[in-house]
Formats: structure tokens, sequence, C-alpha cells
């Protein structure tokens, strides 16, 4: 049973490698980059493996491949591009705003010292506070720079279920740190 399984794989990659020029250049006219078009042509080779089966053997896989090209750019089309703190302070928020310069620029006062260390301060206890499956996606994704697919192959658990919990971690910081962020905006 080994055996056929390896020589279908075998077969898998022979077909995939037959249609990858082709493939790679559909890809690559709908994305915004090489880097993303690699992205989603490993990600179906690997879908491609994973989905064939003894039982339900992938009898086109020209077409399946297609499909799900045409399916993994939708799905990432749809999906909200995530980003690290450190770039929504250049991206999102203005010149000026208080949040931002709080927490990431140099502290030129006693006042900007006092201010950056309560808003970590909150910022540390809210993230003590959060389930830890949540905190941990948070954490390794948003502060020590891991993409999802890093901390999806470390930690055994899907990207989707890391996206849901970094969301939910999010939502429950935006709440708990509402009133600190109003505080500090008022003044």
């Amino acid at each position: 049973m080994a055996k056929i399984a390896t020589e279908r794989n075998l077969d898998l990659i022979a077909a995939l490698r037959g249609c990858q020029k082709r493939l790679r250049a559909f890809i690559a006219r709908r994305t915004a980059s090489l880097a993303d078009a690699e992205d989603v042509y490993q990600e179906i080779s690997y879908q491609l493996i994973k989905a064939d089966s003894y039982l339900h053997p992938v009898e086109q896989v020209a077409a399946w491949l297609y499909r799900a090209a045409r399916n993994e750019l939708i799905d990432r089309s749809r999906k909200k591009r995530e980003l690290l703190l450190s770039d929504m302070l250049d991206k999102q928020w203005p010149a000026g705003d208080e949040l931002g310069e709080i927490l990431l620029n140099p502290q030129n006062s006693a006042e900007d010292h006092y201010l950056s260390q309560l808003v970590w301060q909150e910022l540390e206890q809210a993230l003590a506070d959060m389930p830890l499956a949540q905190r941990e996606a948070f954490e390794k994704t948003e502060l020590q720079g891991y993409s999802f697919k890093q901390l999806a192959d470390e930690t055994g658990t899907a990207v989707e279920t890391l996206l849901s919990r970094k969301h939910q971690a999010v939502l429950f910081l935006r709440l708990r740190l509402q009133v600190l962020y109003d505080a500090l905006i008022d003044t």
C-alpha cells in the first residue's frame, strides 16, 4: 500500500512539473508580486498532495491545479493583509497621532517616558489576561514578526485557526485598551 502511495505521489509531482510553467504564468498574471505568486504556487502544490488519496484520486491534475489556483487567489484577495504594529505607524496613523508616538518613538521627556511605560504596562496586563492561544498568536505575529505560516509550522495549528485566534486577540485588546486610548487622546 505504501509503495502505491509513493508511486501516486511521484505521478502527481510529474503532472505538476508538466504544467508548472503555464501554471506559474497564470498565477503571476493575477498577483501583485512574484513572491505572492510563489506562495500561491507552493500552497496549491501542497494542497494537491494533501487532497489526493487512494479512495479519492485527483483524475484531471492540470484542471484541478488551475481551479485550486483560482480559488486560492480569490481567498487571498478577500482576506485583509495583516500588518505589523510598526507598519501601522507608517501607513495608518497620521503624523502627530499621540498613541503611535507614545508607543514607537523615543521618549524625549519624563512625561513621554511615563506615558510609554503606562501604555506598555496596560498592554502587558491585557495580554496576560487573554487566553493563552490568542496571546501566543498575537505576540508571535505582531511583536515577534512571525508569519502565520511559520507559526503554523511551529505549533502544528492550521493557519486559519491562528488567524481566528489573532482576530479574537485584537478584538479583546481593542475593548480592553479603549479607555486608556481615549484618556491619552483627550489629554
